[in-house]
């Protein structure tokens, strides 16, 4: 039996309305051979991890320029956790403080991509990182 093809979900939670860096990413992950559900902009977090479960995701990839990361992706983490869904790997790019990495990755992100990070490196995480869900 083949391994079945990895679904993203890529996501931009909160009021950011930049979202070039999440269609550029969605469009890596496609071409890397991924199957990517891309949300569009303004999506609070219950709406992330309802698509996230109705998709049947192997990862959530949160694109955040606004500032909010540390109320947005914990809440994404925390939320996934309480529908039992805390096995969809969960992680975020965009302009996020190296200081604050670390608080983010305690509440369950498992990577934080920061600005000139390539799109080959994200993509290469992926695939040493995420595993297709059972």
């Amino acid at each position: 039996m083949t391994e079945r093809t990895l679904r993203i979900l890529v996501g931009k939670p909160g009021l950011d309305g930049h979202d070039r860096g999440a269609k550029i990413i969605a469009r890596a992950f496609r071409d890397a051979g991924f199957e990517v559900i891309y949300t569009g902009l303004h999506q609070t977090p219950e709406q992330i991890v309802s698509a996230a479960i109705q998709e049947d995701v192997d990862a959530v990839g949160l694109s955040i320029l606004s500032g909010a990361h540390n109320a947005l992706l914990p809440r994404v983490c925390q939320l996934l956790k309480e529908k039992k869904a805390d096995d969809i790997v969960v992680f975020g790019g965009g302009v996020i403080p190296d200081d604050d990495i670390p608080g983010l990755k305690q509440a369950g992100v498992s990577e934080v991509f920061t600005p000139g990070t390539s799109t080959e490196s994200i993509v290469q995480w992926v695939r040493e990182n995420v595993a297709p869900r059972a």
